[in-house]
């Protein structure tokens, strides 16, 4: 597979979280739409895609908006106090530092060094970020009684929902793992061009989830073997019996169909629960594939077929050897 580095700039608010799985049912419904994106057509590529996966997305990595700027990746979901490790405190510093810790939620890396395995022990010489990258406000809506002309009570009563607004000193990169037998890099841009244009998530016909392509590039493919652990860029299902040890934070995908099926009359799939991007798995094996995880069916009965990406493109991390006492 060839891992692409997709930059783009946030031209308004976002509904919802710029996670992989959604931003794989995206190009998905943009593959449906025009066949030209693909090499190959899009119902055998889900077909395949438990066995091949033709694409693997990234949930959305804030990025400064310089040149050679560092990434804001999630600070990865081991326990605290193995950060604290190298350092000499006592209990209580222990307990103060890991409390400052945990106020910190971005670890801030250059994407080029992780792949080139210079910068991959966690467990020192971190430097993590408090920060934010955006904010949260409301968005109010109407639905107009056709009958009155106004709003009023019950369905038509106004109501609020939360948007996210990121700052504009704040890009997104997007790690997107492609099968070139099924998807090239022109297809690739221009799939997910349109989405920004369109919008992406919730709320996407009152204009949120705009965004610009700004870069594509080419990243070499991770070297997993320079570390003892991987940590996720997206929500996953690492697979049963291929890792020791996992640390990770539940997420539930409670998914819902868009596009033409948003207003069928099924157009929600049964809940998914995934380990959420930032997870640190340590391998029971080699891990041969620049991705974990599997695919998940039978979510939806408005379209069978429907296929969840619970795959994850993977970084390698050094935890250090007290992690083998924990196994």
């Amino acid at each position: 597979m060839e891992l692409y580095k997709i930059t783009i700039r946030p031209d308004s608010g976002f509904g919802t979280s710029v996670k992989g799985d959604t931003l794989f049912g995206h190009f998905c419904w943009q593959a449906a739409h025009d066949p030209t994106l693909m090499n190959t057509n899009l119902e055998t590529a889900i077909e395949q895609y438990a066995r091949k996966p033709f694409a693997v997305f990234s949930s959305a990595v804030p990025t400064e908006a310089v040149q050679g700027a560092s990434h804001y990746f999630k600070r990865p979901d081991i326990p605290l106090d193995w950060f604290l490790s190298s350092e000499h405190l006592s209990k209580k510093e222990k307990i103060l530092a890991a409390k400052a810790l945990k106020g910190k939620k971005w670890l801030k890396a250059n994407i080029d060094l992780i792949l080139d395995a210079t910068r991959t022990n966690l467990a020192a010489d971190s430097d993590f970020m408090d920060k934010g990258v955006s904010e949260t406000g409301t968005y109010a809506h109407n639905t107009i009684n056709r009958m009155t002309g106004t709003t009023g009570k019950g369905r038509f009563a106004p109501f609020e929902t939360t948007i996210s607004w990121f700052y504009p000193s704040v890009l997104l990169s997007l790690f997107i793992l492609a099968d070139p037998e099924f998807l090239d890099k022109e297809g690739l841009v221009k799939g997910m061009s349109r989405i920004g244009k369109f919008g992406f998530g919730r709320d996407a016909s009152t204009g949120m989830g705009r965004f610009t392509i700004l870069d594509t590039c080419l990243l070499p493919l991770p070297d997993l073997s320079a570390g003892d652990a991987l940590y996720t860029l997206a929500p996953c299902l690492p697979e049963k019996d291929r890792f020791n040890q996992t640390w990770f934070t539940p997420f539930v995908r409670f998914g819902k169909h868009g596009d033409l099926l948003a207003g069928v009359r099924q157009p929600f799939k049964n809940p998914v629960i995934m380990a959420d991007e930032g997870a640190v798995c340590v391998p029971a094996e080699n891990i041969e594939t620049p991705y974990i995880g599997c695919a998940v069916t039978h979510v939806s009965k408005a379209m069978p077929e429907t296929v969840v990406q619970a795959y994850a493109p993977v970084l390698p991390i050094r935890l250090g050897g007290h992690h083998e006492n924990n196994l």
